[in-house]
């Protein structure tokens, strides 16, 4: 886990899989070290919007627009072929050129159309005859956009503050050092993490 910010590493430390506790122990160190926050924007889990929420009331917060956007992929394809959800990918890849009026009511407007589509039901032999949706990835990522509709336009409401609709800056960070570390990937643990500190120091 790596705290960044004007392109310089303040503070990191291994982890093995991401949880909120370590997010809460680097805002820990960084609020000792004198640091504040004008803005905090993420990839999108619900544990750490939670705790940056509750912990930061006045502080705005903006969910990655791009994450956004993959999640949508993720669940309908690059090519749905659902006229639906064609329509619903084709509206989540405005995100980057939209606002929150705008997209908001072209959200309503598919809604409005396919809302009786979305409660479509069946039964299902798997589940021991009980009903389910029949298009289950078409409603979650339907729910996911509704879900992160109040924070995917922060930015916009704070000019001033030039808040990064996306984690790219950061997530392009994380790249390039991976990339230098696969080059040496034979190497034993400990001058892996030497190496990694060594990368770390220097940017």
């Amino acid at each position: 886990m790596v705290a960044r910010a004007n392109g310089k590493n303040l503070y990191w430390f291994p982890i093995a899989t991401e949880k909120v506790e370590h997010y809460e122990r680097c805002l820990d160190f960084l609020e000792a070290a004198g640091y504040s926050f004008a803005s905090f924007t993420t990839d999108g889990r619900r544990g750490v919007r939670a705790m940056l929420l509750e912990r930061y009331p006045n502080t705005p917060f903006q969910h990655c627009q791009f994450h956004q956007s993959q999640t949508i992929t993720q669940k309908l394809t690059q090519h749905p072929k659902l006229e639906a959800g064609k329509e619903l990918r084709a509206i989540a890849l405005t995100l980057a050129q939209s606002n929150r009026t705008t997209f908001t009511s072209a959200l309503d407007q598919w809604h409005k159309k396919w809302s009786d589509f979305l409660k479509e039901k069946t039964f299902s032999e798997e589940r021991k005859r009980k009903w389910r949706y029949m298009h289950e990835k078409l409603r979650s990522a339907y729910f996911s956009l509704r879900r992160n509709l109040p924070w995917l336009f922060t930015y916009l409401d704070y000019p001033n503050l030039n808040i990064p609709n996306t984690t790219n800056t950061c997530d392009g960070s994380f790249g390039h050092w991976k990339s230098k570390v696969r080059l040496h990937r034979s190497i034993q643990h400990d001058r892996k993490k030497k190496m990694i500190d060594f990368l770390l120091e220097s940017i």
